[in-house]
């Protein structure tokens, strides 16, 4: 007699129902694949995670199988926003099981979908290829715009850059905040990139933003010393900036760079990666990595010339839930 497959029974519970100690295998195992997939060491950002868990402010979900916490997904809220943060799930033996994922993702959706309080949700799930949750993200509501997570192996040879005569570079400090916050909301202005995050279509968004990458470890450990501010001589107005995070003890990553509008197209791009570049070598570091969406043919090819190579392609998506139709079902 044959042996009767074992079905697994997946139980789906709102997230805070569970504590991090519940939770914390689970989020060691993800931070795990975040290292081996990325190079990035995510264990400050579950560390962070996991004090929001106790603290009960998460909306989410948390699958059990047969009493194992077996996935999670999490929401973080916006005003009239949602951001789905993560959404992931390991099979008994520790492999990523996505069809515990997808499952979870379809609950936060719908919950989402007919919340009264949200019209806008984002998210970009840096685990999941391009593609890999297609049929999630099916419809007119949904916008999906592919990214491309580059890296850069610093062992190579990296060109020196010289700053022209009528600019200054300098390292960040604290009080670049507001000039860097202007900076970020020019540059985005009718960009792909203020399409997928509604931060950057205003000055307070853009300080909201660039106060996050700064202060909190969900992009990594902010580096002043890695990061480059570039000023006009004569106005002493910004052009340019680079701004850096360590992810893992020997990587950076490249949170935010950007040439003020009338500036571009004049190698000031590629002498703000020089010197990061530079200054990360010499300090130890073997890689750099970034994210860049795809449509974005200009900054794409100054990576790869500069000599990025493709390590992972994945989605962000933006749902309206304004959109006609959309509070009825996937």
């Amino acid at each position: 007699m044959s042996a009767l497959p074992v079905i697994s029974q997946i139980e789906v519970l709102d997230l805070r129902h569970f504590s991090s100690r519940q939770l914390r295998p689970l989020l060691e195992l993800e931070a795990e694949l975040w290292r081996t997939r990325l190079r990035w060491d995510y264990r400050s950002s579950t560390e962070l995670l996991l004090q929001y868990l106790d603290s009960r402010i998460l909306q989410g979900f948390v699958a059990l199988d047969r009493g194992r916490v077996c996935g999670y997904t999490f929401c973080v809220y916006e005003g009239r926003k949602a951001v789905i943060g993560d959404a992931f799930a390991s099979t008994p033996g520790g492999e990523a099981d996505s069809a515990t994922a997808r499952l979870l993702l379809t609950h936060a959706i719908e919950m989402l979908r007919h919340s009264p309080a949200v019209d806008r949700v984002e998210s970009q799930l840096l685990l999941f290829g391009h593609g890999e949750l297609a049929d999630l993200f099916d419809g007119p509501e949904f916008t999906v715009h592919p990214r491309l997570f580059l890296e850069l192996e610093l062992a190579g040879t990296v060109s020196n850059a010289e700053v022209p005569a009528d600019f200054e570079l300098s390292r960040w400090a604290p009080q670049d905040y507001q000039a860097a916050a202007e900076l970020i909301h020019a540059c985005y202005e009718g960009h792909t990139d203020a399409r997928i995050n509604d931060q950057y279509r205003s000055l307070h968004g853009s300080l909201r933003f660039l106060h996050n990458i700064v202060r909190f470890p969900g992009c990594g450990v902010f580096e002043p010393n890695f990061s480059w501010i570039l000023r006009d001589r004569a106005s002493r107005a910004m052009a340019g900036m680079v701004l850096v995070s360590r992810v893992g003890e020997r990587v950076g990553h490249i949170t935010q760079i950007c040439i003020a509008p009338a500036k571009r197209r004049s190698g000031l791009g590629k002498l703000l990666l020089s010197r990061c570049a530079m200054a990360l070598r010499a300090a130890g570091f073997e890689a750099v990595t970034l994210t860049v969406t795809e449509s974005n043919a200009e900054a794409v090819r100054l990576y790869r010339r500069f000599g990025f190579t493709s390590l992972h392609r994945f989605d962000a998506v933006v749902l309206d839930t304004r959109y006609p139709g959309a509070h009825h079902g996937a």
